[in-house]
C-alpha cells in the first residue's frame, strides 16, 4: 500500500512542475538623481582673513600748557564727549604778564636801535674831525719846516720856532686821539648789535609765549578728558584736556599668527624669499593687502573701506596674534543715517584682509569628499574624480588639479553615491553666483 502513495505522489508532483507558467524576469535599471551642478572655470580669487580689532582716534591731542597763568577762558563745547570745529579758540591764558613784558622788551629793542644810529653819527663826525685834524697837523708840518728854516738863518727866535714845534705836537696828539676814538667805534658798534639782537629774540620769544597762551582745536575733534577749570592757575606741562580726531580712525586688528601664511598663498617661493629680506614696512606694502571693515555684531550694511598702514613692533605672546593696523580716512563724511554709523573709540570690529586677485580653480567646500569631486559626465552619468586641493577657505576649496575646465561639477548632497548612475542636471546659478562672489572676498550683507 506504501508504495503504490508514493508512486502517485511523485506523479502528480512532475505533472506541477511540467505544467508551472515559467517565471518573468524585471529590468534592474536604476531610476534617475536630480543634481545641481556648476560649471568649473578660474575665476578671480583673493585669499582672505579675518582679524578683530577696537576703534581708536588716528590722533589723540593731550594737550598741554605750555605757558603758566590763570585760565580766562574756557570754550564752551570743552566737555568730555562734545564736538569742536578745527580752528575754534578752546582755551585762553590771561596775557597780562606776557604782553607787558613784550612791552618792555619792544621798548629796550628800540632803545637800542637808537643807540646804533647815534653812534653811526657820531662816528662820521669823529671821521671829519680826523679829516680836519690831519689837514691841521700837514699844514703845520709844513709851517714848522719853513720857520726852521728861518730859524737857521737867525732870522727868527728860538721861542718862535720852539712854540711851533709845541703847535704841531699838538696837531698830532690831537690826529692820534680821533683815531684812537674811531678805531673804538668798532667794538662799541658790536656791543650795541648785540643788545639789539638779543632784545629781537627775546620779542621773538614773548611773542611765541604770548601766541601760546590761546590753544586753538588743530582738527575736528571729540573731546575726551578736560582736567581743567576756569580761573584756575596751570603751570608749564600741565594736561588740559584731550581732543580725538573724528575724522581718521585707526584699528590695530589682531591676527592669529597661523592664518598669516593665508596672506602670502598668491606669491611663489623666490618671491617670499624676497619678503623675507625687505624690511616689514617694504613687504607689508609689496603684497597689496586690502581691507574692509565692519561692526561686529551691527548693521551688515555697515561696512567701510580700509588701508593697511603698518604691522606692530611685536607679537602678543599671550595670545599668539600679530597686528595689522588699518586706518579710514574721513569716517565722519561716509556716515549713512540709519545703516553706517560714525567710529568711535572702542567700537569691535572686524577687518577683513585679503591679497590681490588672482585667477584660480575654486569650487564649493561642499563639493569636496575626501580628496574626491562628483561629476556629470557626457552621458549623463556620475563620475567620480580625485583632487588636489592646495589649501581651503572658510567655504570655498582652491585646487591645484583634477578638475578641468568645463567640468560640470556636482554640488548638491547626493545620496547614495554609485558611480555611472543616471542624472539629470540643473544649473546651479546662485551657488556659482555666490562663488565667484566669495572668491572677490567681498563682504556680504
Amino acid at each position: 500500500m506504501l508504495p503504490l502513495v508514493v508512486v502517485i505522489a511523485l506523479a502528480l508532483a512532475l505533472l506541477m512542475v511540467k505544467g508551472r507558467v515559467p517565471v518573468q524576469h524585471a529590468g534592474t535599471s536604476l531610476p534617475e538623481r536630480i543634481v545641481e551642478v556648476i560649471e568649473v572655470a578660474p575665476i578671480d580669487f583673493r585669499s582672505s582673513v579675518t582679524a578683530y580689532g577696537r576703534v581708536e582716534p588716528a590722533i589723540v591731542l593731550q594737550a598741554k600748557a605750555e605757558v603758566a597763568g590763570k585760565l580766562s577762558y574756557l570754550h564752551p563745547n570743552l566737555k568730555r564727549g562734545a564736538g569742536v570745529a578745527a580752528g575754534t579758540v578752546v582755551v585762553r591764558i590771561d596775557t597780562s604778564d606776557y604782553e607787558v613784558s613784550l612791552r618792555q622788551t619792544e621798548a629796550e629793542l628800540a632803545d637800542n636801535r637808537q643807540s646804533l644810529l647815534q653812534l653811526e653819527e657820531e662816528e662820521k663826525s669823529a671821521q671829519r674831525s680826523l679829516g680836519l685834524a690831519r689837514q691841521n697837523l700837514e699844514y703845520g708840518r709844513k709851517e714848522l719846516a719853513r720857520i726852521k728854516e728861518i730859524f737857521e738863518r737867525q732870522l727868527v727866535s728860538r721861542s718862535t720856532y720852539e712854540a711851533e714845534q709845541q703847535k704841531v705836537l699838538q696837531y698830532q696828539q690831537q690826529v692820534e686821539e680821533l683815531q684812537g676814538q674811531i678805531n673804538s667805534f668798532a667794538s662799541r658798534r658790536n656791543s650795541v648789535k648785540a643788545r639789539i639782537m638779543r632784545a629781537e629774540e627775546q620779542v621773538k620769544g614773548q611773542q611765541t609765549a604770548l601766541g601760546r597762551t590761546e590753544i586753538r582745536m588743530p582738527f575736528d575733534a571729540r573731546i575726551g578728558q578736560v582736567l581743567v577749570e576756569q580761573n584756575e592757575f596751570v603751570a608749564v606741562g600741565n594736561t588740559l584736556f584731550e581732543a580725538l580726531d573724528v575724522n581718521g580712525v585707526e584699528i590695530n586688528a589682531q591676527l592669529p599668527a597661523r592664518h598669516m601664511s593665508e596672506l602670502l598663498v598668491h606669491l611663489d617661493e623666490a618671491r617670499r624669499g624676497e619678503l623675507a629680506l625687505m624690511p616689514i614696512g617694504d613687504a607689508l606694502r609689496s603684497l597689496g593687502l586690502s581691507a574692509m571693515v565692519r561692526l561686529v555684531g551691527g548693521n551688515s550694511h555697515a561696512v567701510w573701506e580700509a588701508t593697511v598702514l603698518r604691522l606692530s613692533e611685536a607679537m602678543d605672546p599671550t595670545r599668539r596674534t600679530l597686528g595689522l593696523v588699518v586706518g579710514i580716512d574721513n569716517s565722519l563724511g561716509k556716515v549713512i543715517p540709519g545703516m553706517r554709523p560714525p567710529l568711535m573709540k572702542g567700537m569691535y570690529t572686524a577687518v577683513q584682509l585679503s591679497t590681490p586677485a588672482m585667477p584660480a580653480l575654486v569650487v564649493p567646500r561642499r563639493a569636496v569628499h575626501e580628496g574626491r569631486a562628483y561629476l556629470v559626465d557626457e552621458q549623463q552619468r556620475l563620475a567620480i574624480r580625485g583632487v588636489d586641493v592646495r589649501f581651503r577657505q572658510g567655504e570655498l576649496v582652491v585646487l591645484n588639479g583634477g578638475l578641468r575646465e568645463g567640468d560640470r561639477l556636482i554640488v548638491s548632497d547626493l545620496y547614495p553615491v554609485i558611480e555611472g548612475m543616471p542624472l539629470r542636471v540643473v544649473p546651479a546659478t546662485a551657488v556659482a553666483d555666490e562663488l565667484r562672489t566669495m572668491a572677490r572676498g567681498e563682504l556680504q550683507p
